[in-house]
């Protein structure tokens, strides 16, 4: 799913409840993008766009209808529902003649997770300075994340406020220059400076805690400014306070933690931010007001107040499964290499009941389009290249994934423990929630500047009249937001294909974002357009294909922030002209 609110990273134990990010200024097209058609200009029919007769409407419908299916119950981590779409595609892929790649030779990768629920107790956010104290409660004024390596959380320290807290030479940021917060909660605005690029900002939002727990703080609270407020209001991320925190669990049995030493993190509405800043140097309206500027990144300073972090949590473990498969490459000089097609298979799940509801109201979040639809892709992509009679040359793989919902934990384990050598995966394609309500004439090809994706993705799209797209959704950093991002961060160029902001795309996925997104109402009552479903697997089968029969692997390009940060000494491509 790549519409907002997602979280964009686990912290092992930690997780905060709701994604943000900041409004920023958008990329500039790299020289294979085209921009889309604007609004007035008149829409293309789906008849008018042309499809391989090979790839079926019919067949991704049938996918679609099956996992979405109310008896699948939302196909959350861990679920009965989940199991059974996994055995699903696992005897698509069976049918197909495709190679298991799961554990011990079946289809199936166990990942198991280490689930931590909020109990019924007291929690949220207590702030102590020379106006008093003041309490925030969870799920009312605050979000506080749980830890599951502390039952009993409980973490009281002075603040300091950082800016962004942000840090990162290449680009000139140090917002915790001149600053101690050793032992300390360090108070940090939410996004990151409109002057940034989208995707090492992106990227920087993701390593927030990080970053932190570097400089030895204990515990981080986020607060908003006001282009984050206005993108994703407070009463929006309230509903994910009571979803439950997950991680991985290593094959040596301890739960995957890439920031222990951060012990309680939350966010406050803006009456608690407003309580942090109490007797402060500056006060919250002035820091927002300079945040509010072009190009400002607001310099950080010792507070004068105090928080206490609390609450109680319990933690279970779950298994869910990973399923994999893989058409050998035909190569023997290249089938030794990997290129992976993924999609996430779950979702998340039923939804609470509220007080307030009717006995009869819909609370099962199906995930039509977020993302069966994405699935049904890939297995309409297998199937058409099972049986092609000249194979590609790379070996290809097709990974449905678990977790994505909690974190991208699915293939994060995957990317970490792959069923073939890690150095030897290549490239990956991702695909995750698109909106087939239209005739799209567009891709988004997310983070495609950042290799020899960009190219090849147009290259091999054209002959469908259709172009690649720059971001049009910047401040919604959705380049660190779905699987695709797991393997990145293993070094290996990657891409997440979204249907494009063309032929009325824009209006499409601004209705399914506000309506249905994360919601009962994604499910088969939408319009979807199943032949553009069809043109969407057929566009994914060329960059696949474009991918593992290309005479070199796709390559980061030189001196691109996420090559040089994650793959240093892997060979790579000069810029294009």
């Amino acid at each position: 799913m790549r519409a907002p609110v997602k979280p964009v990273s686990h912290s092992g134990a930690f997780r905060l409840m709701a994604a943000a990010a900041l409004l920023c200024l958008p990329l500039a097209a790299p020289s294979w993008a085209r921009t889309s058609p604007p609004a007035s200009a008149t829409l293309t029919p789906e008849a008018d766009l042309p499809l391989d007769p090979r790839f079926s409407a019919d067949r991704v419908k049938a996918d679609v209808t099956f996992l979405a299916d109310d008896l699948l119950e939302g196909r959350d981590t861990g679920s009965r529902g989940h199991e059974i779409a996994a055995r699903y595609v696992a005897q698509r892929f069976a049918a197909l003649g495709l190679t298991p790649m799961g554990d011990a030779g079946g289809w199936m990768q166990q990942v198991v997770f280490q689930k931590t629920e909020r109990l019924d107790a007291p929690s949220g956010v207590t702030v102590d300075g020379p106006s008093g104290s003041a309490t925030f409660r969870h799920g009312v004024a605050a979000l506080v994340s749980t830890n599951a390596n502390e039952a009993k959380l409980d973490v009281a320290a002075p603040l300091v406020f950082v800016g962004y807290g942000m840090v990162d030479k290449r680009l000139g940021l140090d917002d915790y220059a001149g600053l101690d917060v050793r032992g300390k909660i360090v108070v940090a605005l939410r996004g990151f400076p409109a002057d940034l690029p989208a995707d090492p900002g992106a990227y920087l939002v993701n390593a927030r805690n990080e970053i932190a727990q570097a400089h030895g703080a204990i515990g981080v609270i986020q607060i908003d400014t006001v282009a984050s407020a206005r993108q994703r209001p407070w009463d929006r991320r309230l509903l994910y306070a009571a979803q439950p925190a997950f991680t991985w669990v290593g094959p040596d049995g301890k739960p995957f933690d890439e920031t222990p030493g951060i012990r309680a993190a939350a966010s406050l509405d803006s009456e608690g931010a407003a309580a942090l800043f109490a007797g402060a140097p500056r006060s919250l309206a002035q820091v927002l007001k300079d945040a509010a500027r072009k190009g400002a990144r607001p310099k950080g300073f010792a507070l004068a107040t105090s928080a206490r972090i609390f609450g109680e949590s319990r933690s279970s473990r779950v298994t869910s499964p990973n399923v994999a498969a893989m058409i050998p490459g035909g190569d023997p000089a290249l089938a030794g290499e990997y290129v992976i097609l993924s999609a996430h298979l779950d979702h998340i799940g039923i939804s609470p009941a509220r007080p307030d509801d009717p006995a009869d109201k819909d609370r099962i979040n199906n995930g039509a389009l977020d993302n069966a639809a994405g699935v049904a892709t890939m297995l309409e992509v297998a199937h058409v290249m099972s049986a092609d009679k000249v194979k590609p040359r790379r070996s290809v793989i097709f990974l449905a994934t678990t977790g994505e919902e909690k974190g991208l934990l699915g293939a994060d384990y995957y990317a970490r423990h792959a069923s073939v050598p890690a150095t030897r995966i290549v490239g990956n394609v991702d695909l995750d929630m698109p909106v087939l309500t239209y005739a799209f004439t567009d891709l988004t090809a997310y983070g495609a500047d950042h290799s020899t994706l960009g190219a090849l993705t147009a290259a091999a799209i054209a002959p469908m009249r259709l172009t690649v797209a720059p971001d049009p959704i910047p401040e919604e950093t959705v380049f660190v937001r779905s699987d695709h991002y797991m393997f990145v961060k293993q070094g290996v160029p990657a891409v997440f294909l979204a249907t494009g902001f063309g032929n009325g795309g824009e209006a499409a996925y601004r209705y399914f974002d506000e309506h249905f997104y994360h919601q009962p109402g994604d499910d088969l009552h939408q319009p979807i357009n199943w032949r553009a479903g069809a043109r969407f697997a057929e566009a994914n089968y060329r960059i696949t294909r474009a991918m593992a029969d290309g005479d070199t692997p796709p390559r980061w390009i030189r001196g691109d922030f996420f090559g040089d940060l994650f793959a240093p000494n892997a060979p790579k491509a000069n810029p294009p002209r």
